[in-house]
């Protein structure tokens, strides 16, 4: 067994990547509550609000420590297919995100939705969207994610259920996001905050 140490200030987890090289067959899941928009070059502000709000439980941070020129050029990217989840009222539900920029690949960067939204069997059905619009895609061959031990409890086996299949394991250290400010400093209670008082 190898010990690794932490340094104060910092969180660590363990990142498992899944992928799916094969389009599943996928039964059409309709919604009541929910609808899929296309978010064609979202504003900064708006973009990191609803990255935040869906993500902050999770410690969802590496799109808020970005500067402005490379968000935008992040998310405006056109090999970047951005989503938002809306409620029928048009209230914000959660966030999608595809990377198309790797040839025959599509990356699940971002797939989550906002917490008074959790429990409620919506992500099946936003799960369902993602795979329809990734293998919808000319030319993809391959989808790929990746989660981490911060996540849901239930994640894993989520993405397992949906098809994908883990292919890396690594550890990742990083600055604790709350210690900055990206995110409320009573976010993931999961992960307690160790140093950096």
């Amino acid at each position: 067994m190898t010990d690794i140490p932490v340094p104060d200030g910092h969180i660590a987890s363990v990142v498992t990547h899944l992928e799916m090289c094969a389009r599943p067959k996928m039964a059409a899941i309709q919604s009541d509550a929910l609808v899929l928009e296309r978010w064609e070059r979202p504003g900064l502000a708006e973009y990191r609000a609803l990255f935040r709000r869906v993500g902050a439980p999770w410690l969802w941070f590496s799109r808020l420590v970005m500067d402005d020129a490379v968000l935008g050029e992040a998310i405006h990217d056109p090999g970047v297919h951005i989503y938002a989840i809306r409620m029928q009222d048009g209230a914000d539900a959660g966030i999608l995100e595809l990377d198309f920029r790797q040839d025959g690949a599509c990356e699940v960067g971002f797939l989550g939705l906002v917490p008074e939204q959790l429990g409620k069997g919506h992500g099946r059905w936003l799960m369902t969207q993602a795979l329809q619009q990734a293998w919808g895609h000319p030319g993809v061959e391959r989808v790929w994610l990746h989660t981490c031990s911060f996540d849901h409890l239930g994640a894993l086996k989520f993405y397992q259920r949906s098809g994908f299949q883990p292919f890396r394991r690594e550890v990742e250290i990083v600055p604790d996001p709350r210690l900055a400010g990206y995110v409320p400093r009573d976010a993931a209670p999961h992960v307690p905050i160790i140093g950096g008082e």
